[in-house]
């Protein structure tokens, strides 16, 4: 592509999704680096809050619709790579512009071969644009993500800023900090800090476009030969298991975090945050994935255990603090661990936050077996907002833990045989049943009465148990997304039917005089690449699990031949799977059992054969587990199983339509 070209990203590819956007340089010293930013647009130009801007300090959109790789190493420099999942894009969402900056008075003039590059979701390089001739500019944007009615459009840009990341962020409406107004470019590389408008000065910077080099540039000192760098090898483990050389099946191959010795929760604790914790610092890439979501940067990481710290007559000992280095900066987190579902103290988690309040610290991180959602905080924590003093409360699950561990492991690669090995082993360690992190595993005392209260229909709207019973419902379907994406190495979240913006405990609110009313609790996920949203529902009264799809009807051809084609497709699926045809202005279709309908796929037409038919409906149902716990007979076991199976026995078989169309469900959750 040339500077100000576009081109239609459908264009290029018949369904694109998603998209992985890579920028990239090399240095003549091989010293030389960028970081790249990403913006989020509304239609006046600007963002829509100082959320929409992405950058080391904040990697990760909430909706996944942006997710900040990190860097590669390639040839004489290295590469950022952005995932872009276009369809968890807000629709008051224009553009996307992705720009890169320098820091401490460094310019792109320095830098050769910048380059953006875009691929598909399976890494099939479609466009490149390279930037000739950046000149004395620390920031640039590199090009831009837009839409044009209903598809996506990718535009070379190309676009210089003398003033840095600082003019680039400001002019999209972003508030960066600014000690001093000739220093701004500085200031806004090496602080995350956000500061209110009317306490910072209002220095005027223009962009300005990237200039071309002098023309004696000839004449300049040579510069240093380039060291030679080689770029990292993707390195998973083998798909055939190497044969064992043990004489027979007790031997059992020797563990760097072994689990055999753990005889109490103390030592499960202990165990496991030192494994994990060494673990993100040996492995970059791993601990970055897991401190980025919390505001650490893109440096150096050290980990610690038995650190003593001053409270009081009685030093406290947290279970580990990470400490981060970047630009001679330090952002430090003190770190509380529960193993075994056992439940985290307020007062220890306020203790910390005075303690990191007082020695300057940015968070403290508690990593438990529960899952926190969003405007939601752990039930057992409660904390004194009043004597937070800027210090962050975050909050892990071990299920994070190892959905980044199995992410890194089986699908992306750490480059590396002997951080592989690492990482494999940790993740060994946290699925050993002895380790006790296993995740989310009670759905909670309120659980039964629940249960008991929809049998004899003396549950009543309001009831804070049913309340009780919807968000644990939630923190199991995002820990069922976790696990399932972590299978697939593809994104799998929890799809929200409600609009932007209304305040989570509401919509809880609204979805527990529901599980009043009907006795269900329903969710739907969104599974990167599949042809519709992934539904669950579990039936209390009938003690029922369904999992099903919607698809949409294909644009052309003949009703006779989807059927055809559809029932071909499930040739390999459970012969009890569901289907329905669904038929517009009708709440119901022809349907049969995929074992009645593989003989006569016709059954599946309207008997009229006028009514229009909009899509196709697939449902496996399955008895659901009654206990509240992870057990073989559980309900969060049941759950997670249904969905597992439907996925693997249904959905792999489905592919996208052509041209991307969505089904009506996943449209209203867009």
């Amino acid at each position: 592509m040339t500077m100000g070209s576009n081109v239609s990203l459908t264009a290029l590819s018949d369904t694109i999704d998603s998209a992985i956007v890579s920028l990239g340089w090399s240095s003549p010293t091989g010293e030389g680096d960028a970081d790249v930013s990403v913006l989020l647009l509304a239609g006046d130009g600007k963002v829509r809050s100082d959320a929409d801007f992405y950058f080391y300090n904040n990697p990760v959109a909430a909706d996944g619709s942006v997710q900040l790789l990190g860097k590669e190493p390639a040839g004489d420099g290295s590469e950022d790579r952005i995932s872009f999942d276009l369809t968890a894009v807000p629709a008051d969402v224009e553009r996307i512009v992705v720009a890169a900056s320098r820091y401490e008075g460094a310019r792109f003039g320095e830098l050769h071969d910048l380059r953006v590059t875009l691929a598909d979701a399976v890494g099939e390089s479609l466009l490149r644009f390279v930037i000739e001739d950046a000149g004395p500019v620390s920031a640039i944007i590199f090009g831009e993500l837009y839409r044009r009615g209903e598809e996506w459009k990718f535009r070379a840009v190309g676009q210089g800023y003398e003033s840095g990341l600082a003019g680039l962020a400001t002019d999209f409406g972003v508030d960066i900090e600014d000690d001093e107004a000739e220093s701004a470019a500085a200031v806004a590389e090496e602080s995350s800090t956000v500061i209110p408008p009317e306490a910072r000065p209002q220095p005027t910077l223009e962009a300005v476009p990237a200039p071309r080099p002098p023309a004696d540039e000839e004449a300049a000192p040579k510069r240093r030969t380039a060291r030679p760098r080689t770029a990292k090898k993707r390195v998973t483990p083998p798909r055939t298991p190497v044969k064992s050389l043990a004489e027979n099946e007790t031997w059992r191959p020797a563990r760097l975090f072994p689990v055999s010795a753990l005889k109490g929760d103390r030592d499960r604790e202990m165990r496991a945050t030192s494994v994990l914790l060494s673990v993100m610092a040996q492995v970059p890439r791993f601990g970055r994935r897991i401190t980025a979501p919390f505001g650490a940067p893109s440096g150096r990481m050290e980990t610690f255990t038995e650190v003593s710290l001053p409270h009081g007559d009685t030093p406290r000992r947290p279970d580990g603090v990470i400490r981060v280095e970047r630009a001679g900066k330090l952002w430090t987190a003190l770190v509380e661990t529960k193993t075994n579902g056992n439940a985290l103290k307020s007062e220890q988690v306020q203790a910390y936050m005075d303690i990191a309040a007082r020695r300057g610290y940015e968070a403290v991180i508690t990593l438990s077996n529960d899952v926190a959602l969003e405007g939601s905080p752990l039930v057992d924590v409660k904390v004194d907002r009043r004597r937070k003093h800027q210090v962050a409360l975050w909050h892990l699950s071990w299920a994070e833990v190892a959905h980044q561990a199995q992410m890194l492991i089986r699908h992306e690669g750490v480059g590396n045989a002997a951080r592989t090995w690492l990482l494999q082993d940790l993740l060994h360690y946290l699925q050993h049943d002895n380790s006790g992190c296993h995740g989310f595993q009670n759905m909670g005392a309120a659980w039964v009465p629940v249960r008991n209260g929809i049998d004899d229909e003396t549950l009543c709207q309001g009831d804070p148990r049913a309340l009780e019973v919807v968000e644990s419902w939630e923190r199991l379907i995002r820990q069922v997304c976790l696990r399932l994406g972590g299978e697939l190495g593809q994104k799998v979240l929890p799809a929200q039917r409600t609009r932007r913006g209304t305040d989570p405990g509401t919509r809880r609110a609204r979805l527990a005089d529901q599980l009043c009313l009907e006795g269900r609790l329903h969710a739907e996920l969104r599974v990167e690449g599949a042809p519709g949203l992934l539904t669950v529902s579990a039936d209390l009264r009938t003690a029922k699990l369904r999992t099903s799809v919607e698809i949409p009807a294909p644009e052309q051809g003949y009703p006779l031949t989807w059927v055809k084609r559809l029932v071909r497709r499930l040739s390999e699926a459970p012969a009890d799977l569901h289907v329905e045809t669904l038929v517009e202005g009708q709440t119901g279709g022809p349907r049969g059992t995929l074992e009645r309908l593989r003989p006569e796929p016709g059954d599946l037409l309207p008997k009229d054969g006028a009514t229009r038919i909009t899509g196709f409906r697939l449902s496996l149902f399955k008895g659901m587990g009654s206990g509240r716990g992870n057990a073989e007979t559980g309900f969060i076991r049941s759950v997670d199983d249904a969905v597992h199976r439907f996925h693997s026995t249904v959905m792999v078989h489905l592919d996208r339509p052509a041209g991307g169309r969505t089904s009506p469900k996943e449209r209203a959750t867009a």
